[in-house]
C-alpha cells in the first residue's frame, strides 16, 4: 500500500466527520437538510468523495449521524497508522541505503 492510498482515506474520512458535524451542529436549523457523503474507489488505490448529496432520510438522524462520526474518526485513525508505518519502513530504507 502506499502513501497516497492511506492519504485518500484520510482525507475522506475527515470530510465525512466534517459533513456529520454540521449536520449536528444544524440540529435545530428551520429547512436544513441533512447531507450525506458518497466515495468512490480510485483505480490507483485508496478513496475519494464522489459526492456530497442531501440524505435520503428527511428530518434530523443525530444517532445516524453520531455513529457516522465514530466510523469517521476510526477510518481517519486505520489509515493514519498506516501512513506512519509506510513513512517508518522508507525512512528505514533510507537509512539503510546512507549506511
Amino acid at each position: 500500500m502506499n502513501v497516497s492510498t492511506s492519504l485518500s482515506g484520510m482525507n475522506a474520512a475527515q470530510t465525512r466527520l466534517d459533513v456529520a458535524a454540521n449536520n449536528i451542529a444544524n440540529l435545530s436549523t428551520d429547512n436544513f437538510t441533512r447531507k450525506e457523503v458518497v466515495q468512490a474507489d480510485l483505480p490507483q488505490g485508496g478513496t475519494s468523495v464522489a459526492d456530497i448529496k442531501s440524505a435520503t432520510q428527511s428530518g434530523n438522524n443525530l444517532e445516524a449521524d453520531m455513529v457516522e462520526q465514530l466510523k469517521a474518526r476510526n477510518t481517519y485513525m486505520t489509515n493514519l497508522s498506516v501512513f506512519k508505518s509506510n513513512n517508518d519502513m522508507l525512512m528505514g530504507t533510507i537509512v539503510d541505503i546512507n549506511a
